[in-house]
């Protein structure tokens, strides 16, 4: 007779093959928290045994992304998960965008209408595909079976979890001590969620740290409909470019994925070098052994500046081309020499002879002339690759290249 987790009825006396076992040390790699990895490892072995791939859901309400590198680390996930042979099922929350999740937030989010999610989900999917391999993703809306819910089949899901449980939500309780309105609308997301999970009869579910509690929402609602639970897997977020706030267009500290293959490249190698293996375990498709056998190397004396590379060359590929990563790589080479490039913008100006400041707000190199002047000063100002110290300097008619910092360039004609 088998022996059943008391807590969930999976059997946890399949042997655990080699491959098993790798295929756990993939799925946990970068994670933030697994619940419950014993669990896990048992659907592996069971679906190994079987030749039966796990279902793996990940939920999401389109809410029009324009997505970075950030975004793409659960998505990485999903797809190590289908390199493992696994059904990822990319389920658009078409029915629950239009009530609105309030996780992570101290507001209700605006409902959004049914073409709008419609258009978003085409936006963020298509995105989406760059990282995942869009002929091996199950593509779901939960409408298909959210429309179908009359108010006794609402209410019968609502039975099956307590108010209790819903407020231990943080958002939640922090609202009602704060005595910030919470509507009834928002309570059922969470189970609406957790259904999805449900109707999809899923073996896992990813999401962001912060999704934590609607995962679990549908682990027990599964228990309740006399389901396996699903394992949860949440990931940590990913820091920007400054090493310190979390990757977002707002604080300009992101790599966009749609973003020219130059500008890609050198914000990939702008990030420190501690910072990079961070990246290098939530963005790199690298073997883990790959990945161990580069920071011995670091730490045996290779520069690590050429491991960066590698991790540059790597993202720009996946979302351009290889091409696209050696000319990034040229590119990026040629500017840190000094050199000037040769996709130089070029523009035409009036007023010479120039201050030196007032030229490098008007050709957009600066954003203001305190901040061109302070760069200048800083030793940050190039005309026809010639350092420019004097602050006060009158820039004469003519035609020269100027560069501010490394990667800001601008052939000017300036009469």
């Amino acid at each position: 007779m088998n022996k059943k987790h008391e807590s969930s009825g999976i059997s946890d006396d399949l042997p655990l093959s080699s491959a098993v076992k790798e295929a756990v040390d993939v799925i946990k790699r970068g994670t933030e928290e697994l619940l419950v990895d014993t669990e896990l490892a048992q659907k592996l072995a069971r679906s190994e045994k079987t030749g039966k791939p796990l279902r793996i859901k990940l939920g999401l309400d389109p809410t029009a992304p324009d997505l970075h590198l950030g975004h793409t680390v659960v998505l990485n996930k999903m797809r190590q998960l289908q390199d493992l042979g696994h059904t990822v099922i990319f389920l658009i929350g078409d029915f629950t965008s239009m009530i609105g999740d309030p996780s992570g937030r101290n507001v209700t989010r605006p409902e959004l209408t049914r073409e709008q999610v419609k258009e978003n989900a085409m936006t963020y999917f298509n995105q989406a595909s760059l990282v995942l391999d869009p002929g091996r993703t199950e593509i779901r809306y939960n409408s298909e079976w959210s429309d179908k819910m009359t108010a006794r089949d609402m209410i019968q899901l609502a039975s099956r979890y307590t108010l209790a449980r819903i407020m231990e939500r943080e958002d939640f309780s922090t609202r009602f001590k704060n005595g910030s309105p919470i509507a009834i609308h928002e309570l059922l997301y969470p189970l609406m969620q957790g259904y999805d999970s449900v109707m999809l009869e899923s073996d896992m579910e990813l999401g962001g740290t912060d999704q934590k509690f609607n995962l679990l929402v549908g682990r027990e609602l599964q228990r309740g409909y006399n389901q396996e639970p699903q394992c949860i897997l949440t990931m940590p977020l990913l820091e920007g470019l400054d090493g310190i706030e979390k990757m977002s267009k707002s604080k300009g500290n992101y790599v966009g994925i749609t973003e020219p293959a130059n500008t890609m490249f050198a914000k990939v190698m702008s990030i420190s070098d501690e910072m990079m293996w961070k990246y290098y375990d939530l963005l790199s498709f690298r073997s883990l052994s790959d990945i161990g056998n580069l920071r011995d190397a670091v730490k045996n004396g290779r520069n690590p500046r050429d491991v960066k590379v590698e991790l540059a060359q790597e993202i720009v590929t996946r979302f351009h081309s290889k091409a696209a990563a050696e000319s990034a790589l040229e590119d990026f080479m040629l500017r840190a020499r000094g050199g000037i490039p040769d996709d130089v913008p070029e523009l035409s100006l009036s007023g010479a002879p120039m201050g030196i400041g007032q030229l490098l707000r008007q050709a957009g190199l600066c954003a203001s002339t305190s901040e061109a002047l302070r760069m200048v000063d800083q030793g940050g100002v190039r005309i026809d690759s010639e350092a420019v110290s004097d602050r006060g300097l009158k820039v004469e008619a003519g035609t020269f290249v100027v560069q501010v910092g490394k990667r800001k360039f601008a052939r000017i004609t300036l009469n």
